[in-house]
C-alpha cells in the first residue's frame, strides 16, 4: 500500500519542498534514511561544533558533508514523550503522550509514526535498538504496528526479568556469541576511576558492535530501497559505563569542570523539593568525581563515533552514501553536574533539552558544512523525513521540515519564532511535576505550574543561565510579555478532538 493510494516513485515526483524543487535526490529516486538517535546525548558533545575536549571524527565528517543544527530543541527532556513526539511530529500535548513507564502506545496514533507512513508509501524499515512508546519495565515492550519490517529490539544492554532472548536481540546475539552480559560486564576495570564510573562492556560484545553488525546486514541487502533503518542507540545514557578499551583513552584531569558558580546549590535546593528530577538533593561537583563522570560519557561518545565511521564507510562500499539521508541526533540531553544537577528531569536547561541534530545527503542538494543556528524543534523530524521521500505533507503536524534551510532556500530567522518543551509528570517521582518552557531567540522562560517558581534566563547575556531573573522586578514586563505567548502556544495546541463533520 502506498500512503494516498501513491507510491514513493509517484509521491516523488509531486510533493515540493520548501525550497522548490523535487525533495529526492539529484537523481530523482527516493533516498534511503539512516536515523541515528543516540540517548540522552547534550549538544555540546561535537568536535567540529566546538568542543576540543572530545575526539569524534565520523560525526564531524557528516557535518562537513551536510547541514549541523546549533539549535535544536527536544519537546520534553525525558524519553518516551520525546520519542514520540518527534515520531509523530507533535508535541507532547497534541497526542496526551506524556509519560516514561505508561501502559500503552494508542493504536490511533500509530497511522501518525512517520515510520509507518515511511512504509505505506513502498520503504522496506527496520528498527534496531529501543523504541521506548511505552513501558518495557518487567515485560516485553508491547509491539505496536510501527512500520518496521525488520525489528531487533534492545531497551537497554542489560537484560531485565521480561526479556527472553527470544525478544532482547542482543542478548540472543550475546548468547549466539557464547558470552553472557553477567560474564564480561565491568570485569575489566579502568585504573583511577571510581566504581561508579567505570567500564562496562569491552568493545568486543557491547551494544554498539552489534548495532554495527546489523545495521551493516541492513546495508548490504537486508533491507530492499528505499529503505530506512532506525539505529536507537542507548549509550551515552547512564549509568555511563563505556567500553574499557575507549575509556582507556580518556584523561580526566583534562576535561572541564561542570558549570558551576558559588552557592549555586543552595538555588537549586529551592526546586529540589518541588520540582522532580533525578537529582534529588543537588550537589556541587566539587563534592563527586565529576570529571570521572563526564570521561565517561565522552568516552561512550567517542565510542558511537567509531559506529558512525564504520556505518558510512559500508553505505560507500555498496554505493548508496550519495542518496542516503543520514540523521544523526539524540532524544533529549543531560544536565552532566551543570547546575548541581545531574541526569534529567523536570529542568529546562540548555544540557537538558538542546540536542545535536545533524542531516547529511550528498545527493540531496544540502548545503555542506552549513551551521545553520535556526530554532528548531525534532517536531521537524517527521516532516522533514517525509518532504526527503516526496511524500505530502499530512496536515496533522506541529512540526516543519528543515529541507528548505537545509538546501539554502529558507533563512534561519524564517524557520520559527521560538521553541517549545514541556514536562508532565514524566517520570515515577513522587513529585507530580508540570512545568512549560518557551525560548526564542534570547530569551527562555520556564514556568514550573502550581509551585510559584519559575526561571528566566537572557541567553545573551548570561548563555549558561546562571542568572535567574525571574522574580526581579525590573524583568517583570518581559516576563508578562513571554507568559502570554506561553499561554498562546498550550491554547492553540489544544488537542480538538474528532473531526467536525455537522453544524451542531
Amino acid at each position: 500500500m502506498a500512503l494516498g493510494g501513491m507510491s514513493v516513485a509517484a509521491a516523488s515526483g509531486r510533493a515540493q519542498t520548501s525550497g522548490g524543487a523535487n525533495s529526492p535526490g539529484q537523481g530523482g529516486a527516493p533516498p534511503n534514511v539512516l536515523w541515528i538517535c543516540t540517548d540522552q546525548q547534550r549538544w555540546d558533545t561535537i568536535h567540529a561544533l566546538g568542543n576540543p575536549h572530545i575526539r569524534t571524527p565520523h560525526i564531524d565528517r557528516l557535518a562537513a558533508e551536510g547541514v549541523a543544527f546549533t539549535h535544536a530543541y527536544c519537546q520534553n527532556p525525558i524519553c518516551t514523550p520525546s520519542r514520540a513526539s518527534f515520531l509523530t511530529g507533535c508535541i507532547p500535548s497534541r497526542i496526551h503522550q506524556h509519560r516514561n513507564g505508561n501502559a500503552e502506545f494508542p493504536a490511533k496514533l500509530t497511522p501518525r509514526l512517520v515510520t509507518r507512513r515511511l512504509a505505506s508509501a513502498g520503504y522496506d524499515g527496520a528498527l534496531c535498538g529501543k523504541l521506548h512508546l511505552s513501558s518495557p519495565f518487567g515485560r516485553e515492550e508491547p509491539r505496536i504496528d510501527d512500520g518496521y519490517r525488520i525489528y531487533d529490539w534492545s531497551h537497554q544492554p542489560k537484560p531485565e526479568p521480561g526479556w527472553p532472548d527470544r525478544v532482547h536481540a542482543y542478548n540472543r546475539w550475546l548468547h549466539e556469541h557464547g558470552v553472557t552480559w553477567d560474564g564480561l560486564y565491568r570485569k575489566r576495570k579502568v585504573a583511577g576511576y571510581p566504581e561508579q564510573y567505570n567500564a562496562g562492556m569491552p568493545a568486543e560484545f557491547h551494544e554498539l558492535a552489534w548495532e554495527a553488525e546489523r545495521t551493516l546486514h541492513y546495508i548490504e541487502g537486508g533491507l530492499k530501497g528505499p529503505w530506512f533503518a532506525s539505529i536507537n542507540i542507548f549509550a551515552p545514557h547512564n549509568p555511563f559505563d563505556p567500553a574499557p578499551e575507549y575509556l582507556e583513552k580518556m584523561t580526566p584531569q583534562a576535561l572541564p569542570a561542570p558549570l558551576y558558580r558559588e552557592g549555586e546549590e543552595r538555588e537549586q535546593a529551592r526546586f529540589a523539593g518541588k520540582v522532580a528530577h533525578q537529582t534529588m538533593t543537588p550537589a556541587p561537583p566539587s563534592s563527586y568525581p565529576a570529571r570521572h563522570m563526564k570521561a565517561c560519557y565522552y568516552a561512550m561518545i567517542e565510542h558511537i563515533d567509531w559506529y558512525v565511521g564504520r556505518v558510512v564507510e559500508a553505505l560507500e562500499r555498496t554505493g548508496q552514501r550519495e542518496n542516503t539521508l543520514i540523521v544523526f541526533m539524540s532524544d533529549h540531553g543531560e544536565m552532566m553536574g551543570d547546575h548541581c544537577l545531574r541526569l534529567k528531569g523536570c529542568r529546562f536547561f540548555e544540557g537538558a533539552v538542546r540536542v545535536p541534530l545533524i542531516l547529511s545527503w550528498p545527493g540531496g542538494g544540502l548545503q555542506k558544512g552549513l551551521r545553520n543556528d535556526a530554532l528548531v524543534e525534532l517536531t521537524d523530524m517527521a516532516p522533514t523525513l517525509l518532504e526527503a521521500a516526496g511524500i505530502p505533507d499530512p496536515g496533522d503536524m506541529d512540526g516543519k521540515s528543515l529541507l528548505g534551510l537545509a538546501r539554502g532556500a529558507s533563512e534561519a530567522k524564517s524557520h520559527r519564532d521560538f521553541v517549545w518543551s514541556e514536562y508532565h509528570d514524566s517520570q515515577t517521582n513522587e513529585l507530580q511535576s508540570h512545568a512549560s518552557m518557551i525560548r526564542d531567540r534570547s530569551h527562555k522562560l520556564t514556568l514550573y505550574h502550581a509551585t510559584g517558581l519559575g526561571e528566566l534566563f537572557d541567553l545573551d547575556a548570561d548563555p549558561h543561565e546562571f542568572e535567574n531573573l525571574f522574580e526581579k522586578p525590573e524583568h517583570a514586563r518581559l516576563r508578562r510579555r513571554m507568559t502570554d505567548q506561553l499561554i498562546d502556544n498550550l491554547a492553540l495546541h489544544t488537542d480538538l478532538g474528532s473531526p467536525r463533520i455537522g453544524k451542531y
